[in-house]
């Protein structure tokens, strides 16, 4: 039985925008067999998007470590001994020989992260020159600096920021054995702050955390019932890192099974069909056919480079090779 054939889904037209997705109906989609929901998939991926082209960000650590939250995957979290040392914020010279290398290497957007809870005022005003210089060099630009003040992200917009991450992490339900430091709904109220200033949301998840499959189900519920679908929504696998919790003792988690990561791409596809879905985190450890099968679900952008923040990532080569296999080319900005 194919998606358009179920009786469990909505009477409207497949590849169609909506915010009124129910569990039932996004639990239906996982339960696909999987050439159906692969088919339906790229089909709706299609109808939004060229489905050659992939859209290349880089991502900068530009403030590392010492962070206050405690994110169980996180090996910038203060309290975890993973090797990774507090930094102070990069210098702007720094950060803008780094976003030069970045166009020069392929990437259209580059993306500033800072190991932060919050940012404050003054730290705000530093991000903004980081984003004025970088827009300067016609590169689209991304920051992820922790939850926002509406006047931060109101100053964040004036500075030309296009985008800002701020990730769901996880389904409602399961996110209390995650994060303690703070709530799902001040990741909302930030969500909110972002979208208000006029500023493009990335909003994804982390799959393979020890959640259960319906705590998928509830993460792409969560996603594709915002007011507005997030503009890019990344998908990471979890990395486990040595020294956080996820990576050892009664928390360690279960690698994900590579289909299943593959099937919550394509649902994040079918339920967010206008969304940039990144294939994020974990593609170090995925093979080249992992990594196609989640390009044929739909995903349509990566992160480009050697690190994410402070996990690692395919070197340039290794992505552009792909790339160049799979006849499959970067996205203009």
């Amino acid at each position: 039985m194919t998606l358009a054939e179920s009786p469990r889904r909505s009477a409207a037209p497949p590849g169609l925008v909506r915010n009124d997705w129910t569990r039932e109906q996004v639990r239906a989609l996982f339960a696909l067999p999987f050439p159906d929901l692969m088919f339906e998939a790229q089909r709706i991926h299609r109808m939004h998007f060229d489905a050659g082209e992939v859209q290349v960000s880089t991502l900068l650590s530009i403030k590392t470590g010492g962070c206050p939250e405690d994110c169980a995957y996180c090996p910038q979290a203060a309290q975890y001994d993973t090797g990774v040392k507090a930094e102070k914020l990069m210098a702007l010279d720094a950060v803008l020989a780094e976003a030069r290398a970045a166009k020069a290497s392929g990437a259209s957007r580059f993306c500033m992260g800072a190991a932060w809870r919050s940012p404050k005022d003054r730290d705000v005003e530093q991000i903004c020159a980081m984003v004025e210089g970088v827009k300067a060099l016609g590169l689209e630009t991304c920051a992820t600096l922790g939850m926002l003040t509406p006047g931060q992200a109101a100053r964040l917009k004036r500075s030309g920021l296009d985008y800002y991450n701020h990730n769901l992490d996880t389904s409602p339900e399961y996110y209390s054995e995650i994060i303690t430091t703070r709530t799902y709904q001040d990741r909302l109220d930030t969500l909110g702050a972002v979208r208000e200033a006029g500023i493009h949301v990335c909003c994804g998840g982390i799959v393979g955390m020890g959640e259960g499959p319906e705590d998928r189900v509830g993460m792409i519920v969560a996603l594709a019932s915002l007011p507005v679908h997030p503009e890019s929504v990344p998908i990471n696998m979890l990395v486990q890192v040595e020294g956080t919790p996820l990576s050892g003792g009664a928390k360690k988690a279960k690698p994900i099974d590579p289909i299943e990561f593959v099937r919550t791409i394509a649902v994040a596809r079918i339920t967010m069909p206008k969304s940039v879905v990144r294939l994020s985190a974990g593609r170090e450890d995925m093979s080249e056919e992992t990594q196609a099968l989640c390009f044929l679900a739909g995903a349509n952008s990566i992160f480009y480079g050697p690190k994410l923040l402070t996990t690692s990532n395919p070197e340039r080569d290794r992505d552009m090779q792909l790339m160049d296999k799979l006849g499959l080319r970067p996205m203009e900005p």
